[in-house]
């Protein structure tokens, strides 16, 4: 291959970042290290985005080739028969919309063998609380790139303790301005910088 998926889609080459996603999955590469690629590339568009190199119309084209090559790779992980490693809730929380680093996560997680639970973005507590009695995870992941999202955090713990779940749920929590002190003040265990080490939590605390 020519080039990366990494530098194609930060570069925003959509048609070629297909194409060699397509290519890569052909040639029986590990679905997750494409989707690190993936990951890679956002990272990059990401900053330059801070950078003020690219703008929101950059944002928004990339994230959606980064959709498009997600479900090119998705069919390939439904057809590998592996036991489950364990059910994960994820969603970004109340009063915050952004999903591009929590649907990182949720393939990354998917693609390593967990039942993943995707509630989408701007979730309420208590549909955190619903879906983790539903289906019985022992991993809830709550993002947030807003700094208002501390705050829904720490509700959507506070709703896990009143429902006397807490004990049996672990909660990780993620996104850009996320550190040690906002896990203590939110009640979670512990955060992931990047999807990298939410995948190495989930290992961590589900096998």
């Amino acid at each position: 291959m020519s080039e990366s998926i990494a530098s194609l889609i930060a570069e925003m080459e959509e048609e070629r970042t297909l194409a060699q996603v397509k290519e890569a999955l052909d040639a029986g590469r590990d679905p997750l290290s494409i989707v690190e690629e993936l990951r890679e590339g956002m990272a990059v568009v990401g900053k330059r985005f801070e950078e003020k190199e690219y703008f929101l119309p950059d944002l928004i084209l990339s994230a959606e080739i980064f959709k498009q090559a997600i479900a090119l790779i998705e069919p390939h992980l439904q057809a590998v028969d592996t036991p489950s490693r364990g059910s994960i809730v994820i969603g970004t929380v109340q009063g915050d919309i952004h999903d591009i680093g929590k649907n990182i996560v949720a393939t990354m997680l998917r693609c390593s063998g967990y039942d993943v639970h995707d509630l989408g973005v701007d979730v309420t507590p208590q549909s955190f609380v619903e879906k983790v009695k539903e289906t019985g995870s022992g991993l809830l992941a709550l993002s947030g790139l807003l700094t208002l999202a501390f705050d829904s955090m720490k509700e959507t713990v506070q709703a896990l303790e009143k429902a006397g779940l807490r004990d049996r749920v672990k909660v990780i929590i993620g996104g850009g301005p996320v550190n040690e002190t906002v896990v203590g003040y939110s009640g979670a265990d512990a955060y992931g910088k990047d999807p990298a080490e939410a995948l190495k939590l989930a290992g961590i605390y589900l096998g």
